[in-house]
């Protein structure tokens, strides 16, 4: 059964992908769609068999990947309690983007490709979270990147389609750079790449240092920003994030696979996998608190000025990423995997939910260009504004709340509980974020449902409701939104967190946040849900009773909110600090070391000096036989004279 679980999205992917042409598009759809939906239900009977009562973690050895003298690495299925969560969260997703793709993707003519790589992209995250090894891990690590570059570039005669998806892959192997010299370094430590050796002897290495760029360093801070360094690039933190927003030229289906439940938590499913090795990291855990935070409310602030539907709820994944690493940084690892698990819900809800606004509004997602469509698309609406609750953490405390609810506020309890200067920080840039969150929200749910209509007219007269193969995924995502932060509290951070856990994370005693968070007084519990109602006012306020307020403010603050709609320039910056300079040295080494140098002392130098001597020589070649005779002649002339000399001597 567990093979079956990771490899039938394979299977489906071979058969779409090479024979897609012999059974056509409906059967490509239907074996890929198929084998997903089976992989999904295999993993929630996973599920309850690796966090029952008593159940145990266990490894499914298949083959020896890498044998090489004393390096030996196995090709093993690791199952244990976070490998469980992420399989209801991969799959139980991926299922439901499979079947909405079937009616989103309809009229394209490359169905059958599509659906390769859906599941090609699905596998490979499946590989990447039962990895029972770095090596194993960064296969998988690689094989999203790779299906990404594929599926952001899938309308690959568009320009945009494909810059984006050459720049997802680029910025992706910054990180991915930094992620493997990190697994050289824990090799260098600990000897091995497996986890249980790694994890069993991290205590051990605690203090151990070796040499780095000429420098005496900590070995695990070492290592542990190196693989953090990875992460950020996957998971689109402050610096490496740039790909993120571009990457929403793919087709909508694809955002919300790679966006809100798969690719972009890879980073935070990698840190929480190797909890053992950073709680013995401290200063490494404090660099990821920080950039969590300045990456959770940065995304939120650019959120509230862009028009575009996808990227409002692209900048929301960036910032709630950032939120689920300022939680790893306070070593609450079971809140951020319990974020990223309800963020999965709402916000794959939200992405295809604003595909199936998309599809009403024939292809349309400037949100300016929308309104006054909420009775003709009532489904949808209703849909998009239960994923807009559980993002904005809406509920009554005591009573119930969205999945968003229960999963951000206990991160930012434990920021608070933690009582470091880093985590204070976290607390109040995540306190700012959760209020300009409601805010952007709201704004989303305004512009495009609410006021008077503002599409073109031809757009307007064919506003519908989309087919029930598009909105029927969406009801088990809705549920997942509502209900999964109630449902799952006590086992990922209440009385059952330790039963539930086993031994998947690790935490010290003295960094135990989660049950500090409990104890957090009331104003701190309050404050964000307080500040989240005060963002959906301000936006009611400013987006529908003063429909004008939002232009006079843009016009009062022109040089901020300029800033904010350019994304705070990270891509002008990005562009002056890499692509420039790189732009350049490329060209000099192009021009300079392999034009001139190498091809010029190279092949094209023996080529040019061969042409040069055979240019001469055929001078010599008149056509004049008494230039021939004066040569004879003078030929002769040298050899009695050599012969004379050679006697004479």
């Amino acid at each position: 059964m567990e093979v079956a679980t990771i490899f039938l999205p394979l299977i489906g992917c071979i058969i779409a992908g090479l024979f897609g042409r012999t059974i056509g598009a409906r059967g490509a759809m239907a074996v890929t769609v198929t084998a997903v939906c089976v992989s999904a239900v295999l993993s929630i009977i996973l599920f309850f068999q690796l966090t029952g009562e008593g159940s145990e973690a266990y490894t499914v050895t298949l083959f020896t990947f890498i044998d090489s003298g004393a390096f030996e690495v196995s090709w093993a299925l690791r199952f244990d309690a976070l490998t469980a969560v992420m399989l209801i969260v991969v799959n139980g997703v991926s299922s439901m983007v499979h079947i909405y793709s079937i009616g989103y993707m309809a009229h394209d003519g490359h169905r059958a490709r599509f659906f390769s790589y859906l599941s090609l992209f699905t596998f490979a995250m499946l590989m990447l979270i039962t990895a029972d090894n770095l090596v194993q891990l960064y296969f998988g690590w690689e094989g999203v990147g790779l299906a990404s570059y594929l599926l952001i570039g899938f309308w690959h005669e568009r320009e945009s389609a494909r810059a984006a998806a050459v720049k997802a892959f680029v910025v992706n192997r910054i990180g991915d750079f930094g992620f493997a010299l990190g697994i050289f370094a824990v090799f260098m430590v600990f000897g091995s790449v497996e986890f249980d050796t790694i994890f069993s002897s991290a205590a051990e290495h605690a203090d151990a240092t070796f040499t780095f760029l000429g420098y005496e360093v900590h070995a695990l801070t070492c290592a542990c920003l190196l693989l953090f360094m990875g992460a950020m690039g996957k998971s689109a933190q402050l610096g490496l994030h740039t790909w993120l927003p571009d990457a929403m030229e793919g087709p909508t289906p694809v955002s919300a696979l790679i966006h809100a439940a798969t690719m972009v938590t890879a980073g935070v499913f990698m840190v929480a996998r190797m909890s053992p090795l950073f709680e013995y990291a401290p200063d490494a855990l404090t660099v990821v608190c920080l950039v969590g935070a300045a990456t959770a409310i940065v995304a939120a602030t650019i959120g509230i000025t862009q028009n575009d539907i996808k990227r409002v709820i692209a900048y929301s994944t960036m910032s709630q990423l950032g939120y689920m690493f300022f939680a790893l940084g306070v070593s609450a690892y079971s809140a951020a995997i319990f974020h990223l698990m309800t963020h999965a819900f709402f916000k794959s809800l939200l992405f295809l939910g604003a595909g199936s606004v998309i599809h009403a509004m024939s292809d349309e997602q400037d949100m300016r260009k929308m309104g006054g469509i909420w009775k003709q698309i009532p489904y949808t609406y209703t849909l998009m504004w239960i994923g807009s609750l559980a993002l904005a953490g809406i509920g009554i405390y005591g009573v119930f709340g969205a999945a968003g609810f229960y999963s951000k506020d206990l991160i930012l309890e434990s920021a608070f509980a933690d009582h470091s200067w880093f985590g204070d920080i976290a607390y109040w840039l995540g306190v700012v974020a959760a209020f300009l969150t409601a805010f952007y929200s709201w704004r989303l749910i305004i512009m495009t449902f609410h006021g008077p209509s503002r599409a073109e007219e031809k757009v307007a007269a064919h506003v519908h409701e989309s087919s029930w193969v598009m909105l029927g995924p969406l009801v088990p995502l809705a549920a997942g939104a509502i209900f999964a932060g109630w449902i799952g509290y006590d086992a990922f951070a209440g009385h059952g967190r330790e039963a539930f856990w086993g031994e998947a994370l690790f935490v010290l005693h003295a960094n135990d946040t989660v049950e500090a968070a409990h104890h957090v007084p009331f104003w701190g519990k309050i404050l964000p849900l307080v500040l989240a109602f005060g963002g959906i006012a301000l936006a009611y306020v400013v987006y529908m009773m003063r429909p004008g307020m939002a232009g006079a403010i843009a016009r009062a603050t022109r040089p901020v909110y300029v800033f904010l709609l350019n994304k705070w320039y990270f891509d002008e910056l990005f562009h002056w600090a890499v692509v420039r300079p790189a732009n350049v040295l490329g060209r000099l080494l192009w021009k300079g070391g392999d034009g001139a140098v190498i091809d010029g002392l190279g092949p094209n130098g023996i080529a040019s000096t061969t042409r040069m001597v055979a240019r001469q020589a055929s001078r010599l070649q008149t056509g004049y036989v008494y230039h021939y005779v004066f040569a004879m002649l003078v030929g002769a002339v040298g050899l009695v004279t050599w012969y004379l000399y050679t006697v004479s001597a």
